[in-house]
């Protein structure tokens, strides 16, 4: 099974951008990390990062029928992207919402997640661990998926 995990603008500047909120991980040592934890799982992960909203809308839309699972840092288009929001919904695929800083203890425009309402959950505030619980609810929530899959299959066969 495959997860598709997807970074927002300015994601590619972690570890230079506002060390005092992102940390000072690169994305590239995130990556390496949730690819870890993927392989010891027995799941396939691919990555994207794009500045660009329409980029991001697309590689969501080839998710489908490619992946099993979307982990997403829509990053500042968290707040503002309906587009994005959409594309969730029309792939229907079990998504996680990640931020690694806590969106709520931030400006109040960030409070609002136009993503949130679409997604199976959201992790925020854990720093770039954030990513490391957004795997395991990711492997959990395909797992039980697998799982209901198998049930039914035997219940068919009976």
């Amino acid at each position: 099974m495959k997860i598709l995990v997807i970074q927002g603008p300015n994601l590619n500047m972690l570890g230079t951008r506002e060390q005092n909120i992102y940390g000072g991980m690169k994305l590239e040592q995130i990556h390496k990390q949730m690819e870890e934890v993927a392989k010891n799982n027995g799941f396939e992960i691919e990555f994207f990062q794009s500045n660009l909203e329409g980029e991001i809308v697309d590689k969501i839309q080839e998710a489908l029928g490619d992946s099993h699972g979307i982990i997403i840092n829509p990053g500042a288009y968290t707040h503002t992207s309906i587009a994005i929001r959409d594309a969730i919904t029309a792939v229907n695929l079990p998504t996680v919402e990640v931020h690694i800083s806590n969106i709520y203890k931030r400006e109040e425009f960030r409070h609002k997640s136009m993503i949130a309402p679409v997604v199976a959950g959201q992790i925020s505030g854990f720093g770039p661990f954030s990513y490391h619980l957004a795997m395991v609810a990711m492997i959990q929530i395909l797992n039980e998926i697998k799982m209901l899959r198998e049930q039914q299959a035997n219940k068919i066969e009976q």
